[in-house]
C-alpha cells in the first residue's frame, strides 16, 4: 500500500492526466493535437475575409487585370525563330542522321522475307515466354499479313507494320541512349534528381499533342519530328526506373564491393546496374509501350506506317479499316510487351537463384 501523499508504486507522476494539463509537455501535446485544426480554422477565416473585401471593393465576377500580363508568347516565338535560324546546322544534321538510320532499318525489315520474321519472333517468344506465347505470336503475325492493304494506299498492312516497327526501334533506341545515362546520374546525385523530378512530372502529364509542336518547328514534317515527339513522350519511364533500380540496390552489397577495392565505375557497371536490371527492363518495357501509344498521334505530322492508316481511315469515316490498323498496333504491342516482360522475369529469377 502506498504512503499518503505519494503516487502508487509503478505509476509515473508525469503520466497523470491532471499533471499533463500543465507545463511544457501539456502545452506541446495540446499544440500537436489541435495545431492542424487551428491551421484550417485560420485559413478559412483568411479566405472569408479576402472574399468579403473583394466583393465590397470590386463586386462579383472580378477578372484578373489584363494590364498585369506580359506578351510572353510572342517573346517565345521570337526566341524559337532565332534558334531555328541560328542552329539550323544542328537540326539539319540531326534530321539527316535520324532519317538515314530510320530508312536503313525500314529497308532491312522489308527486305527480310516475312516467313523469316515470323519464325524469328516465334522462336524468341518460345524461348522467353513459352509455347503458348509463341503460338499466339505466329498466328497473330500471319493474321496481320492476311488483312490486306492499308486504307487509301498501295502498301500492305505488313509493310505498314514494318514501317511502324522501324519507327519504334529508332524512337526507343534514342530514348535509351538519352534516358539511361540521365537515370544513372540522378541515382548518384541528389541535386540532379531533385531538378529532374519536376521536369519528368511535366513531361508525363503534358498532353501528347503538345510534343508535336517542337518537332514541327525544328524539323518540319515527316518521320523525324514524329521520332522526336515520341522520344520526349516515352523517355521519362526509363529515366525514373533506372534511377529507382540503382537506388534500391542493397547498400551492404555496394559497401562490400567498395571494401574489396572496386572503383565507383566498377561498382556501377558490375554491381548496381546488373542488380537493378529487372527494374531497368521494366522501364524499357514502359518506354516501348508509350512509344507505341504515340504511333497514331505522330501520324499527324507525317509519320507513315499504321498510324497513318488509322488517320486516313478516320478521315474517310471507314470504321472497319481503322479498326484493322488499330488491331495491328495492338498485336505488335502485345508481342513486344510479353517478350520484354519475360526478359525481366528471367533476370529476376537469375538474381534470386544466384
Amino acid at each position: 500500500m502506498s504512503r499518503a501523499g505519494q503516487p502508487a508504486s509503478g505509476v509515473d507522476a508525469s503520466s497523470d492526466p491532471a499533471s499533463s494539463r500543465t507545463g511544457n509537455g501539456g502545452l506541446k501535446g495540446i499544440a500537436d493535437q489541435y495545431g492542424g485544426l487551428l491551421w484550417y480554422l485560420a485559413s478559412a477565416v483568411a479566405v472569408v475575409v479576402c472574399l468579403i473585401v473583394c466583393l465590397i471593393a470590386w463586386g462579383p465576377g472580378m477578372d484578373f487585370p489584363a494590364e498585369w500580363g506580359k506578351p510572353i508568347g510572342s517573346k517565345v516565338d521570337e526566341w524559337i525563330l532565332w534558334l531555328t535560324v541560328e542552329a539550323s546546322w544542328f537540326f539539319d544534321g540531326v534530321k539527316t542522321v535520324i532519317t538515314r538510320v530510320l530508312v536503313t532499318i525500314e529497308d532491312f525489315l522489308l527486305w527480310v522475307p516475312w516467313p523469316v520474321v515470323i519464325l524469328l519472333v516465334g522462336l524468341t517468344a518460345w524461348k522467353l515466354s513459352g509455347r503458348a506465347m509463341a503460338v499466339f505470336s505466329v498466328a497473330a503475325l500471319v493474321l496481320l499479313g492476311l488483312m490486306g492493304r492499308l486504307p487509301g494506299g498501295t502498301n500492305t498492312l505488313w509493310e505498314g507494320s514494318m514501317e511502324t516497327l522501324a519507327l519504334i526501334i529508332v524512337s526507343v533506341g534514342i530514348s535509351l541512349i538519352i534516358g539511361m545515362p540521365l537515370g544513372v546520374l540522378a541515382s548518384r546525385n541528389s541535386v540532379t534528381n531533385s531538378i529532374m523530378r519536376p521536369i519528368l512530372d511535366g513531361m508525363q502529364t503534358m498532353p501528347s499533342f503538345v510534343y508535336l509542336v517542337p518537332g514541327i518547328l525544328f524539323f518540319g514534317l515527316g518521320n523525324v519530328p514524329a521520332v522526336m515527339a515520341t522520344v520526349i513522350y516515352a523517355v521519362p519511364p526509363v529515366i525514373r526506373l533506372t534511377n529507382l533500380g540503382i537506388r534500391q540496390v542493397d547498400a551492404e552489397v555496394v559497401e562490400a564491393a567498395r571494401s574489396f577495392g572496386a572503383t565507383a565505375f566498377q561498382i556501377l557497371t558490375k554491381v548496381q546496374i546488373p542488380m537493378a536490371l529487372p527494374t531497368i527492363m521494366a522501364g524499357i518495357n514502359q518506354t516501348t509501350m508509350m512509344a507505341l501509344a504515340m504511333v497514331v498521334v505522330a501520324s499527324l505530322v507525317g509519320a507513315g506506317g499504321l498510324g497513318e492508316a488509322v488517320l486516313r481511315a478516320l478521315g474517310r469515316q471507314e470504321a472497319g479499316n481503322s479498326a484493322i490498323a488499330g488491331l495491328a498496333i495492338v498485336i505488335m504491342a502485345i508481342i513486344i510487351d510479353r517478350i520484354t516482360q519475360s526478359v525481366t522475369r528471367e533476370r529476376e529469377r537469375t538474381l534470386v537463384g544466384g
